[in-house]
């Protein structure tokens, strides 16, 4: 039997972009659920949450998956590799803090053996590029780190706070923004805003049963 999963994060783009990179493992990991900003209901074996958006500010959400009883095991998906950070979300009782330059198959084996028992800690990923997954504005050129800034300007935080969230210096948000304008070519915080809001980063709330990839891919075999 594959392993059942919930995909969780709070952006609907975000957790359909995990289940893309899942679509070709249905024998493996089954889709359950993709939870934007929703409780799993069903149950399954993991919940997976992607840390996008949430900077350090994971604890709640990951304390609430930990809560739920139809989760058996929570799993991280983050490039935020700070030890003290690593060891205190473990420390919460997560099964797996998983890095986001793994490929699939890589997390696909890091998801496994987390079912069997083991504790999962990928190793910190150093300058290796993103892989996983999908986010907002990632169309226009953003890069993933460049779109979480972005979020957390649209949800109101100032560069200090956003700086204190990701464990960035306030110099280095200022260069995600600076590059993020350019982007999208907007000259002021409010104009940013306006485009996040318009461009999907926001809070979504949606529960998604089953798997639209996998799902798709089953039809596409059958056919």
């Amino acid at each position: 039997m594959p392993i059942q999963i919930a995909l969780v994060n709070d952006d609907e783009i975000v957790v359909r972009g995990l289940d893309s990179m899942l679509r070709n493992y249905g024998d493996r990991v089954r889709v359950v659920e993709l939870n934007a900003s929703k409780p799993v209901v069903n149950p399954v074996d993991i919940a997976l949450y992607d840390t996008f958006g949430m900077g350090q500010g994971n604890r709640p959400n990951v304390a609430r998956l930990l809560a739920n009883p139809h989760v058996g095991k929570v799993a991280v998906y983050t490039w935020n590799f700070q030890p003290w950070l690593a060891r205190e979300t473990v420390a919460m009782g997560v099964s797996g803090y998983l890095s986001k330059s793994l490929s699939a198959g890589q997390l696909v084996e890091a998801l496994q053996l987390i079912h069997t028992g083991r504790t999962v800690m990928s190793p910190a990923p150093g300058r290796r590029a993103l892989i996983g997954g999908d986010w907002p504005g990632r169309e226009e050129g953003l890069t993933a780190r460049e779109a979480e800034v972005l979020s957390l300007i649209t949800m109101g935080l100032s560069n200090l706070e956003i700086a204190e969230r990701t464990s960035l210096s306030v110099n280095s948000i200022k260069s995600y923004i600076r590059s993020c304008y350019r982007k999208i070519d907007v000259d002021s915080r409010s104009k940013a805003v306006l485009w996040g809001i318009a461009h999907g980063l926001r809070q979504d709330r949606v529960r998604i049963e089953g798997s639209p990839q996998q799902d798709a891919l089953a039809r596409e075999r059958t056919a």
